[in-house]
């Protein structure tokens, strides 16, 4: 019988220029279970590395033998940095920052898997990072600015003639800025997984009323990637059962793509 696995504090440097420190778990394969390789997590927009979708999913590649990295992005959760001050741009050098991280571990190359805007940010950072293998994205649009419609009129106007506003789109509200809306625009997510050269694993949720399956399908299709429905699952797959599944859809996916290579 294999041991449960281990979960251990990992600070690093963002990716950003301002010198804030990102907060991570490492998340071990628990003794007696055989190292299958890294893993990397990009979490959901507003959301952090402690959102139950994020653990599930590190806590399950850690039982499946990847060491495994969760990290929150700056502005969020127990990272340095301001929210208002971050874009899709500065999600992709965090990223980055954490691959390297992961690397200087010791641990690498890496599958990324972002969930929801994460996943968009993984396909960016994977299109210019060499020790990402391959890339899952959970949920996740195939443009960026797909966000945008999750923003109320009055927030939209007051992050334009403002410089930021707040925006409701977990429990608690959020501030974003004007830098983050005009850069939603300055992304190709479809051109970027059309060019990604790497296996690719697209999961949708079936009663995702966030990212719908046009998005999720146009992404899969972009990034000639294997798609799989999780049947009734919403957006953050907060059933048990449908996070069990797309764990398990991944550790499988991830193992077919190892065994064929």
């Amino acid at each position: 019988m294999t041991a449960a696995p281990a979960a251990e504090r990992f600070e690093f440097p963002g990716g950003g220029g301002g010198g804030s420190k990102l907060a991570g778990v490492l998340h071990r394969p628990g003794p007696g279970t055989a190292v299958a390789g890294a893993a990397l997590l990009a979490h959901c927009f507003t959301c952090s590395k402690d959102l139950f979708t994020t653990t599930r999913i590190a806590k399950g590649l850690a039982a499946g033998g990847y060491l495994t990295l969760a990290f929150d992005f700056t502005g969020l959760g127990e990272s340095g940095g301001e929210l208002a001050d971050t874009t899709v741009a500065t999600n992709v050098n965090d990223l980055t920052a954490a691959a390297v991280a992961l690397i200087r571990r010791g641990a690498g190359p890496c599958v990324l898997v972002g969930h929801s805007l994460g996943g968009a940010a993984a396909v960016l950072a994977a299109s210019r990072l060499h020790t990402v293998a391959q890339v899952v994205a959970v949920a996740s649009p195939a443009s960026v600015a797909h966000v945008e419609h999750l923003f109320s009129d009055d927030a939209l106007e007051q992050i334009r003639s403002e410089g930021s506003g707040e925006v409701r789109i977990g429990p608690n509200p959020v501030r974003v800025g004007r830098d983050f809306l005009e850069d939603l625009h300055s992304h190709d997510v479809v051109a970027a997984a059309a060019s990604l050269g790497r296996p690719m694993l697209v999961v949708q949720a079936g009663a995702d009323t966030v990212v719908g399956h046009d998005q999720t399908e146009a992404l899969a299709a972009a990034g000639s990637a294997t798609l799989h429905t999780v049947a009734g699952a919403d957006h953050l797959f907060t059933d048990r059962g449908h996070s069990d599944e797309l764990v398990r859809t991944i550790l499988d996916w991830l193992s077919d793509v190892r065994s064929s290579t």
